[in-house]
């Protein structure tokens, strides 16, 4: 039986690693063992990256959401202790956009809001 050398795998591996790396400067996108650090540490931010991303847009929602309700004379947190006592459910991402892009339909809901909080 003959040897197998391990050179076709570990070629496969670093080619993937640079192919990672491509774009990178300098060594960054030449050399296997600086391309492996450079690619592990932006693959660790882009998980971080991914999961801030879904906190700015909540972020953003409620944002839009305090516009909305103060231009109709309440607050982010009274428009959703009053819409919850009312049993609208409705979520954040769907406020915004209603509060950006509908507004007479933002206006009802916040109506519904005040009558339940009062």
């Amino acid at each position: 039986m003959a040897r197998i050398k391990g050179a076709l795998n570990a070629r496969k591996k670093h080619n993937r690693v640079l192919k990672l790396a491509k774009g990178y400067r300098g060594a960054r996108s030449k050399q296997y063992r600086i391309a492996k650090q450079s690619v592990m540490r932006a693959q660790t931010s882009a998980f971080a990256g991914r999961k801030q991303k879904k906190r700015q847009m909540r972020s953003l929602w409620i944002v839009r959401i305090n516009a909305g309700a103060r231009m109709n004379g309440l607050s982010y947190s009274q428009l959703m202790h009053g819409l919850k006592v009312a049993g609208v459910d409705i979520n954040r991402k769907m406020l915004a956009e209603l509060a950006v892009n509908d507004a007479a339909g933002f206006a009802a809901l916040t109506e519904v809001a005040k009558k339940a909080i009062a």
